[in-house]
C-alpha cells in the first residue's frame, strides 16, 4: 500500500522541509506509475477527500488501461475534524448518488460500522469475456 504519508516518512531528513511536499508527491506519483505500467495492482491510502487528489490518481491508472477502484473507509464521528467533515459529506453524497463514475471510477464501495470488522478482504476479478 502506498501513501504520501510513508514518502514524506522516507524523505524525511533528506529533503529540505520546503521542498518535501513536492518531491513526496512525485515520488509516489512515480511509484504509481511505474507499478502499473508493470501491470501490478496499486493501493493508495488517500487522506482527505479532495476531488483533484482522486483525479489524479485515475488519471494515472486510466492512462495505462487500469481498472479504477475507490473504498471509503468510515471511521467514527469523533475521528473527524471539523475541517475534514464537509469534504467527507460532500463524497458520501457524490458516493450515494453514483456520481463517483462520472470522475472515472469503475467500483465505489463504502465501509463502516460492523461491516468493516466482517471484510476479510477484497477481490476485484475481470469481468468475463464475451467470446
Amino acid at each position: 500500500m502506498l501513501s504520501l504519508a510513508k514518502v514524506h516518512a522516507l524523505l524525511a531528513g533528506r529533503v529540505g522541509a520546503e521542498e518535501i511536499d513536492a518531491r513526496s508527491r512525485e515520488l509516489l506519483e512515480a511509484a504509481i506509475q511505474k507499478r502499473l505500467q508493470a501491470g501490478q495492482s496499486v493501493v493508495v491510502a488517500v487522506r482527505g477527500f479532495d476531488e483533484s487528489e482522486r483525479e489524479r490518481l485515475v488519471r494515472l491508472a486510466h492512462g495505462e488501461r487500469r481498472s479504477r477502484h475507490l473504498i471509503l473507509i468510515e471511521t467514527t464521528r469523533a475521528d473527524v475534524s471539523d475541517e475534514e467533515r464537509p469534504g467527507l459529506d460532500e463524497l458520501r453524497r457524490a458516493l450515494d448518488a453514483g456520481e463517483l463514475g462520472r470522475e472515472g471510477f469503475q467500483t465505489v464501495l463504502r465501509l463502516g460500522g460492523d461491516s468493516l470488522s466482517e471484510v476479510k478482504r477484497i477481490v476485484f476479478q475481470r469481468p468475463p469475456r464475451d467470446d
